[in-house]
């Protein structure tokens, strides 16, 4: 089994979404020792703005039949900046096995309002472009990001096929919370508003993930150039002008 079909496997309890979330996010965030890499990463501004990240992956198979399935976390920034102990959630059905020509990708969506916080926070489904709308987020540095900010949409998506940002779309894709691995980690069935709400201590589990994020928040950008763009479902940078919502996800 390719490693990222065990990572895929491994990571249904909230321990192992954690794990997954911490690897998912670094591979979308600057490194601070290489502060180039805010060229090609999530831009430092959103992730300040962010009320909230959604990280997660999906498994699409077309061997034997067609299906996707993707499980991950969420987390919110609290009133004092911190952020709040993660909640499952899950994509598609999660009962079939892994077929012969799984293909891996793997999103993060940037929460930019209360208001898509609380569609996560208020239990049963997030139907992106639907409950709440998606663009597809900014890649890079600058003037031209800070602007997106101004007036953002409600949600970024980010994806990322093969180790290489992707421009996929999320539109339709229905968020469910994982109440049963909530239930599991945490020891009674508490609901996701508390989690998110933070109501419920962050767990040591997730200390990795809030390093990274809390890393890239401290990167210095001073003498990186200002470059940004909006990635295409097919890679090509296209100019953050030309940004509307987000590309057709079944394309993939």
């Amino acid at each position: 089994m390719a490693s990222g079909s065990r990572d895929f496997v491994q990571g249904f309890t909230l321990p192992g979404e954690a794990e997954k979330a911490a690897k998912i996010l670094e591979s979308f965030l600057a490194n601070p020792s290489h502060p180039e890499s805010a060229l090609n990463s999530i831009p430092t501004a959103v992730l300040q703005h962010a009320r909230g990240l959604a990280v997660f992956q999906v498994l699409k198979a077309g061997f034997m039949f067609s299906g996707k399935a993707g499980s991950g976390l969420v987390i919110a920034r609290l009133p004092d900046g911190s952020w709040s102990a993660p909640s499952c959630i899950a994509t598609g059905g999660l009962g079939w096995g892994l077929q012969i020509g799984a293909d891996i990708t793997d999103f993060v969506i940037v929460l930019n309002s209360e208001d898509a916080v609380k569609a996560f926070s208020i239990g049963g489904n997030v139907t992106i472009g639907g409950n709440i709308s998606a663009a597809a987020g900014p890649i890079g540095t600058g003037g031209s990001v800070q602007a997106t900010l101004a007036h953002p949409a409600p949600m970024f998506s980010y994806s990322k096929s093969k180790g290489l940002f992707a421009g996929l779309s999320l539109e339709g894709t229905v968020l469910i919370e994982r109440k049963d691995a909530n239930r599991d980690f945490y020891g009674s069935p508490v609901p996701a508003r508390d989690i998110l709400g933070g109501r419920v201590p962050p767990p040591e589990v997730a200390s990795r993930l809030y390093e990274i994020i809390e890393a890239a928040e401290g990167l210095d950008e001073t003498g990186v150039p200002q470059a940004a763009y909006v990635p295409s479902a097919t890679g090509q940078h296209m100019d953050i002008g030309s940004n509307h919502m987000v590309f057709d996800a079944e394309a993939h």
